[in-house]
């Protein structure tokens, strides 16, 4: 495996970026109308059948060996791009089961099946959606402008985040051992920082967490006579104020830490003492140690209040769901950073100056324990639109932060454009800064990807994401990658047979996303937009690319197209409830297309103003206040 370089000049990877970059103009209605699409039809985690698929096709038609069912819904892109290092992308893609409540026009009316069984409403309220989008955008503008870099690009989209175990399913599939080990992973997610806005930080960015069920047993009886049972309620409150003092009086005040008891349940009726009661505690911690030692008080107090209770039985301690510190390497970080800043400019890159308390399992792609752990990078992208966190009250970040929709939240509605926009050009200038090659800069628009006919892309039938997961393979155990299976396209998808060196090239001539989006916008005479999503190569015929959908196999009906959205509507800026002194959006003040029509007052964003020549993006002050 070729080392990954370390010599990294950030104006010559902003360079590449601005070239590569040059392409979002034609991709990004595409890839916003993707994200539109994966918001109105979210899914659950490890049923992200259709959101896979989805993504398959896309990986396909972008030119990628494409493996399926990797770890249950796992999809794994592959272009191989001649000798240097293998990059790996990563999103996640699963939603949440929470109501939506943000009013968009395009908002999530989906419903799911829990764990448990129940039915409960959908909704993409984590940001999942964007970070699947800004992937396969990304992945599609490296394969435009594969001319401008050298190595493997290794794309995955990765579910059951939000449970904490779909990477770790990934990697007991064989991930690393089938598709290869790349040299450096990065990742994204985007926050309630002001849209557009890209942040930083070196070593410990997230929390460790656990989630800790615990079952205490009683006796049970009549509410009238206590003094022939036990009470399993009263037990289980003196756990949870027992609890409160692990943090107060068991760990350093120089170190972070939080127990929160989430859930407790026990009795059907007042004047019945139940025979058990049951809690569910979720830790944080920054550092491994810290996160043992709360493990271990949790342990010791329901142990000893069971038995000084007088429980008849032991009580059950279940660890549900775990996850690591997320700590990014500080080399690759500050590479990392320094394109960003080269890039986007240094208004728009800022350096988080302390951990947060929220939870990943990103870190498992790094192989933390192992003797060679693989450095990576993860990164937090803005998305709260600007008017909405200039009104936030507060005159400090962190103030803001507070009153605003963030992650989890029904209200949470990203300002779509700069949002993606930002989203997408962050995680190409991330895989160029070890991809791209300083001798082949050239003038911005002066190299066309693409210029070899040839070659169909390769699908590998891995596992169909719409067929229920198999249970992951241990790593050791994972079989040999199969030969890839060439599957036919259809004619008006503008991809013919042929190879070139094993490395699948798309038909310049055929293709809506290159040479013939001038000739659409001279037809049209405008600017391409979601009315031409439906005549993208994304919507040729989805079964000749995918395999057949067995409907056997399918957990539910999909809620609509697979990628197909219609244009969205009303202000993208729409996040209900403003905070207090937010102007409200008012019906008819912004066109169809979503930006404020002529003579409407309306703060700068970034990417909304032209370039100057050889600027890319514009560098004037950000709008927003830090």
């Amino acid at each position: 495996m070729e080392a990954v370089p370390r010599a990294v000049d950030p104006q010559r990877v902003a360079q590449h970026g601005g070239v590569v970059m040059r392409l979002v103009e034609e991709i990004f209605p595409l890839v916003e109308g993707f994200y539109v699409d994966l918001h109105k039809n979210p899914e659950l985690s490890h049923a992200e059948y259709r959101t896979a698929n989805s993504v398959a096709e896309w990986l396909t038609r972008s030119g990628f060996e494409v493996h399926t069912g990797i770890g249950g819904t796992g999809v794994i892109g592959l272009l191989r791009n001649g000798d240097g290092p293998t990059v790996m992308l990563r999103a996640d893609m699963d939603a949440l089961p929470m109501e939506e409540k943000t009013g968009l026009p395009y908002a999530s009316t989906a419903r799911g099946t829990d764990a448990d069984g129940n039915e409960v409403p959908v909704m993409h309220a984590c940001g999942h959606d964007a970070h699947t989008a800004c992937l396969v955008g990304a992945a599609d503008l490296l394969a435009e402008a594969r001319d401008h870099w050298r190595g493997t690009l290794m794309v995955v989209a990765q579910p059951a985040e939000e449970t904490i175990d779909g990477a770790a399913a990934m990697v007991a599939d064989g991930l690393y051992p089938r598709f290869g080990r790349p040299d450096v992973v990065l990742g994204q997610h985007i926050g309630p920082q002001p849209a557009g806005m890209v942040t930083h930080r070196e070593g410990v960015l997230m929390a460790a967490s656990e989630a800790i069920g615990v079952r205490v047993f009683g006796t049970g009886g009549h509410a009238s006579r206590p003094d022939a049972a036990v009470d399993p309620v009263v037990l289980a409150a003196n756990i949870i104020t027992r609890l409160q003092t692990v943090v107060a009086r068991e760990i350093s005040p120089s170190e972070m830490a939080v127990v929160t008891v989430g859930m407790v349940r026990a009795g059907t009726k007042c004047n019945i003492i139940p025979d058990e009661a049951y809690l569910e505690i979720n830790t944080r911690a920054l550092n491994g140690a810290v996160a043992d030692r709360l493990r271990a008080a949790i342990e010791r107090i329901v142990r000893a209040e069971a038995m000084a209770s007088g429980a008849p039985r032991e009580p059950e301690i279940t660890v549900m769901q775990a996850a690591g510190v997320t700590a990014n390497d500080p080399d690759h970080t500050r590479d990392v950073a320094a394109a960003h800043r080269a890039y986007f400019g240094d208004g728009y890159v800022i350096d988080l100056p302390e951990p947060v308390t929220g939870s990943e399992d990103f870190g498992v792609f790094g192989l933390p324990g192992d003797p060679e752990p693989i450095p990576y990078v993860y990164w937090f992208v803005g998305s709260t639109p600007h008017d909405v966190w200039a009104a936030a009250p507060g005159d400090t970040p962190y103030e803001k932060l507070a009153g605003v929709p963030s992650n989890h939240s029904p209200f949470f509605a990203p300002d779509r454009e700069p949002t993606l926009r930002a989203g997408l050009a962050a995680l190409t200038i991330g895989a160029l800064t070890y991809l791209g090659r300083a001798e082949d800069a050239v003038p911005t628009g002066g190299q066309r990807a693409f210029q070899i006919d040839g070659a169909q892309p390769h699908v590998v039938p891995d596992g169909a994401p719409l067929a229920e997961p198999s249970l992951p393979t241990a790593a050791a155990a994972a079989p040999e990658p199969s030969e890839p299976h060439v599957a036919p396209f259809a004619s008006e998808s503008g991809l013919e047979g042929g190879t070139d060196g094993g490395v699948p090239r798309e038909n310049t001539g055929a293709s809506t996303r290159s040479a013939d989006v001038d000739a659409l916008r001279e037809e049209t005479g405008e600017d391409r937009t979601y009315q031409d999503v439906e005549e993208s190569t994304r919507q040729g015929d989805m079964a000749e690319p995918m395999p057949d959908e067995d409907p056997d196999l399918s957990p539910a009906p999909p809620q609509g197209d697979p990628v197909a959205a219609p244009p969205p509507e009303g202000a993208p800026i729409s996040a209900p409830p403003p905070p207090p002194g937010a102007t409200p959006y008012i019906p008819g003040t912004y066109v169809p297309d979503g930006r404020p029509a002529p003579g409407d007052a309306y703060d700068p964003r970034p990417y909304e103003q032209p370039p100057e020549p050889g600027q890319d993006p514009p560098r004037e002050d950000p709008p927003f206040r830090l």
